[in-house]
């Protein structure tokens, strides 16, 4: 207490100027010890005492400097002359902010002459700005204490084993998310902290840490750790809380001196009896009981079974008895194991574009895959089939996960799943197992932690924020019943651009459910972090608002008055009896409610551009597209070669899931048969992870041999879905509010062609055509001559896939070699007259036409039957007419 008051005393004197340097230096270099982060200008005090004094500063042991400090660059060149240092401290946090946050200091690297302190044993580097370990610290050879905790310290050196007198590590709080192997050689290290991190994976060598007595592992993102783990015979505590462990070896059990094991709210459904037995093993949190298939037991099950691969254009297959595995051309697979099907069953499927009048999204939901329906419906299956199913990654995978949902007909349902990359590919892939088929598509949702609350209590965990914590108190129900807890972190950043307001903070986004209706008999506890900035010490309770929001997000409603607020130093806690959204609100506004409502809507928006690009080569077929703003640059890159276009349009917001229109305006118009096509204008969905994409031919009815066409393409909304906000529908009504985007289209001058009369089908003669058949519908002439007006320059391609030889295609090039007009026509119809009899020709030339890269003729073609289908339809329903005797009526009909 003396010293300290001494110390107090020295800093007021300082204040005031009334101690020099050899004053400072008598009081600061007692027993070669030299404490300057206290003073807000340390660094500055340590040079004077080195310019003036430096035969007694060189001889200092140990030296504690705040590295918040502005002339820290200029002390740490002077640093490697103090031979004789043995403990050093360059921490950050002594300073706050505005919000009384601690500041990280400004240290990023060390000087390479930094490794010259031969006797250095303690090094404090935390809350500083390190991305990468500095070199100098491994020649450091007496060092045994090494603190970088609070940085951001993505990787560790390859050759950070050689550090061989470390017994003490601490990492906490970095961005690590691997280790070199040679860690296993600190074979001194007795206290390891790699706490809150991103690790995934740890080595072997882990195992090779004989003298390791405390080992934390929490808050990271480990799935497994290695069997190794079990020779560290020193252990006494080993914290591996708040990870994503499925499984964790027995043989932890047979650690001699551990006293403490902690594997807290992990994924964990099954816990090895020998651990169970364990007394200071502790399990809240995690998923126990629920069962799991062995992988090695689906390895065997299925290693024998026939595999059946599907070509794009077959629609179904047949399952026995004796099982298979099935693999359809869009990279989606079936594990039918023995004994599934008891008889044989002929499975059909086929894939759908998501519709948003019945693919419902939760909020906050992104649909990662179009819909797959399997059919038939209301079989069941003996055994469970398998189904995985490839979806594109998506964007945050930490507050995200990825889950297989069906419908059943009337609701959808989220499905156990498992997700996994490929090796070869790196595409992802979802598995699910089910016992009947309906419908099935990806979704990425909000990491969803759940469990059960029986009579007795418990207590639940967020993995997202692991300072989210749940407690249900004994008494709490009377029948067990399953609690849902759900993350949305919002950083300041995300706050202060919404609101334009850089007081607001908020903490991240809590939403509970249950399975029941009946409210809990006792009050829960929810913890959850107070906003970013706000600490207990600096807390002001006047601008704490907690917010209760109903199950849509509508309505925010403050119930800070009605809840028993307590504070630590980092965290709030309240009780509640029922379950909702809940937010912490740190603000100036007394009104907060509204506040929120608008950032909890913003956060639901995506940022778009729309694009219409036209063909180089053809400009009549045009590319429409909305683009998420930060892939824009790179869709467009990938486009440059083949399409030209305006620049992109100005930037939109769009949720997930809305319908919107493309209208071509000024003297351009698109087919209106088109099944896609309403009232004239082209329907598009957005998804954010799905394209949004379409390729169509546009025409004109003016006449483009005198002058070239310049027209438009205007981007509209559709109707606003029930799920939008009531503020966002209420914005997007009155004039205007529809419109979106226009971008200019502008079709070419055509060129006159060399015969003035050439004949219906530029001077060839054919005989009447149809492909096809009644039922199906009918290609005719007219068609015909339609597609070829679209083919273009891909041609010989095209040819090709319809199964005709490379010296056809050349004797139609060289027989035509004037006109590109006649060679295409010259081989759609050589091939068209080949194939009429073949009632499959129809499907022959849309999968050509796909396989060339002409997605859009592909598109049209399938309109065009599927017209003649629905007019064939109708006329036997009109007139009663047989099957037989409406053909020639159909073929007309088209």
């Amino acid at each position: 207490m003396q010293k300290m008051a001494e110390l107090l005393g020295l800093r007021d004197e300082c204040r005031e100027g009334t101690v020099g340097a050899p004053a400072l230096a008598g009081s600061c270099l007692a027993d070669n010890r030299l404490n300057l982060d206290v003073y807000p200008d340390g660094c500055c005090r340590f040079l004077q005492l080195f310019k003036e004094q430096q035969g007694e500063v060189v001889q200092v042991e140990f030296l504690r400097l705040s590295s918040n400090d502005i002339l820290l660059d200029t002390t740490l060149g002077s640093l490697p002359h103090l031979k004789h240092l043995k403990s050093l401290v360059l921490k950050g946090g002594h300073a706050r902010d505005e919000f009384g946050s601690y500041q990280h200091g400004s240290l990023t690297s060390l000087p390479p002459d930094f490794g010259n302190l031969r006797c250095l044993t303690h090094l404090d580097l935390s809350f500083n700005r390190l991305s990468t370990l500095p070199s100098c610290i491994l020649h450091l050879p007496s060092l045994r204490v090494l603190l970088v905790s609070h940085n951001s310290l993505v990787t560790l050196p390859e050759d950070f084993g050689c550090l061989s007198k470390l017994t003490f590590f601490s990492a906490m709080k970095n961005l690590l998310k691997d280790l070199p192997q040679s860690i296993g050689e600190l074979s001194m290290l007795q206290d390891l902290d790699l706490s809150e991190n991103a690790l995934e994976l740890l080595p072997e060598e882990v195992g090779n840490l004989h003298n390791c007595t405390e080992l934390d592992l929490s808050g990271n993102r480990l799935s497994s750790i290695p069997e190794s783990l079990a020779n560290l015979k020193a252990l006494r505590r080993l914290h591996l809380h708040s990870n994503l462990l499925v499984t964790v070896p027995a043989s932890l059990a047979s650690l001699p001196n551990l006293s403490r094991l902690d594997l807290q709210n992990n994924c964990l459904r099954a816990i090895p009896a020998e651990i169970q037995t364990l007394p200071f093993v502790h399990v809240r949190g995690n998923p126990l009981g629920e069962t799991e298939p062995s992988p090695q037991a689906d390895k065997s099950s299925t290693r024998r079974l026939k595999r059946l691969f599907l070509a794009s254009g077959e629609g179904s297959f047949t399952v026995t008895s004796e099982g298979c595995r099935v693999v359809l051309a869009c990279g989606i697979h079936f594990c039918f194991p023995p004994g599934a099907a008891s008889d044989p069953l002929r499975i059909h499927f086929r894939s759908l574009t998501p519709d948003p009048q019945w693919v419902k999204l939760r909020h906050h939901d992104v649909l990662l895959s179009r819909v797959l329906e399997l059919q038939p419906h209301g079989v069941q299956f003996q055994q469970e089939v398998q189904i995985w199913m490839p979806f594109i990654s998506p964007q945050t995978p930490h507050q995200h996960e990825v889950v297989v949902r069906t419908f059943s007909g009337q609701s959808w349902s989220d499905l156990k799943t498992r997700v996994k990359q490929k090796r070869k590919s790196k595409k992802c892939v979802a598995r699910c197992c089910v016992l009947h088929f309906s419908w099935f598509l990806v979704v990425s949702r909000l990491v969803q932690n759940e469990c059960k609350v029986p009579a007795e209590g418990t207590l639940l965990f967020s993995s997202v924020d692991p300072n989210i914590k749940v407690i249900f108190p004994p008494g709490v129900t009377k029948e067990p019943r399953s609690v849902k807890l759900q993350v949305l972190p919002v950083s300041a950043e995300e706050i202060q651009e919404i609101t334009a307001n850089a007081g607001c903070r908020a903490s991240p986004l809590l939403y509970l459910s249950q399975d029941s209706t009946v409210d809990f008999l006792k009050p829960v506890r929810i913890q959850l972090p107070l906003p970013p900035g706000v600490t207990g010490l600096n807390l002001d309770r006047s601008r704490l608002h907690i917010l209760h929001g109903d199950l849509e997000g509508q309505t925010w409603n403050d119930i800070t008055s009605e809840v028993v607020l307590e504070f630590t130093h980092l965290y709030a806690v309240f009780e509640v009896t029922h379950f909702s959204w809940y937010w912490l609100w740190y603000t100036t506004k007394t009104y907060i409610g509204g506040i929120a409502k608008k950032v909890y809507e913003r956060l639901r928006l995506y940022q778009v551009n729309l694009i219409a690009l036209q063909r180089k080569r053809d400009p009549e077929q045009v590319l429409l597209q909305c683009v998420p703003k930060h892939k824009v640059d790179p869709v467009l890159r990938k486009l440059q070669d083949r399409y030209r276009g305006p620049e992109p349009s100005d930037m939109v917001e769009m949720f997930e899931g809305e319908q919107f229109f493309a209208a071509f305006e000024r003297g351009i118009s698109i087919d209106m048969d088109r099944p896609d096509c309403v009232d004239g204008r082209l329907s598009f969905i957005f998804y954010s992870h799905l394209k949004n994409m379409k390729e169509i031919y546009v025409t004109s009815p003016v006449d483009r041999k005198g002058q070239a066409v310049k027209g438009q393409v205007s981007f509209y909304r559709g109707a606003v879905p029930d799920s939008i906000p009531e503020d966002a529908s209420r914005r997007r009504k009155g004039p205007d509010s529809l419109w979106l985007a226009t971008l200019p289209i502008k079709l070419p001058q055509l060129k006159p062609r060399s015969d003035e009369n050439p004949g219906p089908l530029y001077g060839f003669s054919f005989p009447p055509l149809n492909l096809g058949n009644a039922e199906t519908g009918y290609l005719t002439q007219a068609n015909l001559l339609s597609i070829a007006r679209r083919v273009g320059a891909d041609w010989q391609s095209i040819g090709l896939n319809l199964g005709l030889t490379y010296q056809q295609i050349e004797r139609i090039g060289y027989n035509n070699r004037e006109d590109l007009n006649k060679q295409i026509l010259d081989m759609l119809f050589s091939w068209a007259q080949q194939n009429s009899e073949d009632p499959d020709c129809v499907r022959k030339l849309i999968t050509a036409m796909k396989e060339s890269g002409r997605q859009d003729i592909a598109d049209e073609v399938e309109a065009i039957i599927e017209l003649g289908r629905q007019k064939y339809s109708e006329s036997l329903r009109r007139l009663g007419l047989e099957q037989e005797s409406s053909t020639e009526d159909s073929a007309i009909a088209m």
